[in-house]
């Protein structure tokens, strides 16, 4: 039996996830497979999955993840909450299952430059006509900070050796042809990224 304090767990995640679902709940209404990349502790995971019991919500992480992961699903299971599949950017590739949604939370800023590319530019090419992409994170506009926090946190990044905040507008030259529909304030100075293929 899964002792529940062993498992992973991110207060950032119990802060937000209230608020991503509020927008996850329209963004994915005609969603039917959601790719998770990044899944972290599972939290989000089984949150949402719970929460949009009309799609399938396939978790995905390196795969030092996954034990916590499935410790999550193991205590919150839904039928539509699938176990994670083993994900590394740019090396694995995105997975061979098919999607028509695609959620991340807090990886772009984590990933080098050369990462966030590849993964902006593969999930605009495997997702199918109509698709949507759901992107939360800390994001730059224009090279400005949303908070001094913010850009206390970026220095602190890039200072660890991850490649920081990326800027909205780089983001858009990668992410063709996805088109950003919404950009959504989130808490603690998040924004919530809505990208669509038309």
């Amino acid at each position: 039996m899964t002792n529940q304090f062993e498992k992973p767990f991110s207060q950032a995640c119990e802060n937000n996830k209230t608020a991503i679902l509020n927008v996850l709940l329209s963004a994915f209404s005609n969603s039917r497979k959601v790719l998770e990349i990044g899944s972290g502790t599972g939290q989000h995971a089984v949150h949402f999955a719970r929460h949009l019991p009309h799609l399938m919500w396939q978790t995905a992480d390196q795969y030092e993840y996954h034990p916590g992961i499935k410790q999550w699903i193991n205590e919150y299971p839904s039928a539509n909450l699938m176990p994670p599949l083993t994900l590394k950017l740019p090396e694995t590739g995105l997975p061979d299952t098919e999607f028509d949604a695609v959620f991340s939370a807090n990886t772009a800023h984590i990933m080098q430059r050369s990462e966030a590319t590849w993964m902006m530019q593969a999930i605009a090419k495997r997702l199918p006509k109509n698709g949507v992409f759901c992107q939360y994170g800390p994001f730059t506009f224009d090279g400005e900070f949303t908070s001094q926090s913010n850009a206390d946190f970026h220095a602190h990044l890039v200072q660890s050796g991850y490649g920081g905040y990326r800027d909205i507008s780089e983001l858009k030259s990668w992410a063709k042809p996805l088109k950003l529909d919404e950009v959504i304030d989130m808490p603690a100075n998040n924004h919530l990224l809505v990208w669509r293929k038309s």
